[in-house]
């Protein structure tokens, strides 16, 4: 059996009960970091053994999972944040649990594009969610393909990155596109900065950036 368990993506109260019933229960956790998870856990008084599964290991310890909950052992899946497999390790376990006829059941719960969306003020109805955008191959034909996308688009992005990424969006979207980048949600310095691409850019541009951040893109016309 291998539970999938979103986690808050700030606030730790942004839990469910039944994630936390199913957290207490399992006989292993799988966490992208293990520091980052134990806050969450200690927060809630659980304590189950906690090993790490993340971009790095998930290939050479996947089959070893899979053998062991082949075996009888439930498993609960968690990333630092949100829900896993979204931008994050998850994938390779659930299609492999699948191919052997494991349990896979995934808790509804936080995800930060949800917000993000709603809160843009950006049509909702149809949307196309992209995740991190290429930072060197592929880049370029991303934007020009982007350009032409109709629904309203959901990307993620480091802060480092977000000026960067900004300003590539107005040279291929134009500055006049509408959009809004939501920043820290659910913290306590939470942001959502609305505007044209070239208003987002500007203030982003002058004040700095830190945190998560999520940018959301109006479709074209």
């Amino acid at each position: 059996m291998l539970y999938i368990i979103p986690t808050p993506i700030g606030n730790l109260q942004d839990i469910t009960l039944r994630a936390l019933e199913i957290l207490k229960t399992v006989d292993l956790i799988l966490a992208e970091d293990t520091r980052t998870s134990s806050k969450l856990l200690n927060h809630y008084q659980i304590t189950k053994q906690l090993t790490a599964y993340h971009q790095h290991n998930e290939h050479q310890v996947v089959q070893h999972l899979v053998n062991q909950m082949t075996g009888g052992r439930k498993m609960a899946l968690i990333t630092d944040a949100g829900t896993p497999a979204i931008s994050d390790p998850g994938f390779l376990l659930v299609r492999a649990c699948i191919k052997e006829g494991i349990r896979v059941e995934c808790l509804p719960g936080s995800t930060a594009f949800v917000p993000a969306l709603v809160n843009s003020g950006l049509p909702a109805h149809r949307f196309c969610f992209e995740g991190f955008l290429p930072i060197k191959k592929g880049r370029q034909t991303m934007f020009k393909k982007l350009a032409l996308e109709e629904r309203t688009m959901i990307f993620y992005e480091s802060p480092m990155r977000l000026v960067k990424t900004l300003a590539d969006f107005i040279e291929y979207l134009g500055p006049e596109r509408q959009c809004s980048v939501s920043r820290e949600l659910s913290k306590i310095y939470e942001e959502n900065i609305r505007g044209t691409l070239q208003e987002v850019h500007d203030h982003f541009n002058e004040k700095g950036v830190k945190g998560e951040i999520v940018i959301v893109i109006e479709g074209a016309g």
